[in-house]
């Protein structure tokens, strides 16, 4: 609800919506995790900020698990998040079109 009541507030203010997306990332098997904050931070980084239409572009790197014995572990291993602010919804979609990783695309 807050990614929708954000869109309100920006075209209540005259702004236009936009899409946000959210992807967890993974490194590659046999990449060492500082390979691969500074794969994602010198090659990814300026290729989002070089994207026509996005507005907004965030790396969240996590570099230790949970020591919370309050929060149950995961079998998910995530290096990263990646948060991405698109102006153009059908630009958007057409990108996710076209690019697949490992067979799986979630929208």
């Amino acid at each position: 609800m807050v990614g929708r009541d954000r869109r309100r507030r920006a075209a209540d203010q005259g702004g236009t919506p936009v899409i946000k997306s959210i992807s967890l990332l993974t490194r590659k098997e046999g990449m060492t995790r500082e390979q691969f904050v500074k794969h994602w931070f010198e090659v990814h980084a300026p290729l989002a900020r070089a994207v026509p239409g996005l507005r907004h572009y965030v790396q969240s790197h996590i570099f230790e698990e949970r020591k919370r014995p309050d929060i149950p572990t995961t079998e998910v291993a995530v290096d990263g998040i990646a948060e991405l602010w698109h102006a153009d919804g059908a630009l958007f979609i057409g990108r996710i079109k076209i690019f697949t990783v490992e067979e799986k695309v979630i929208v």
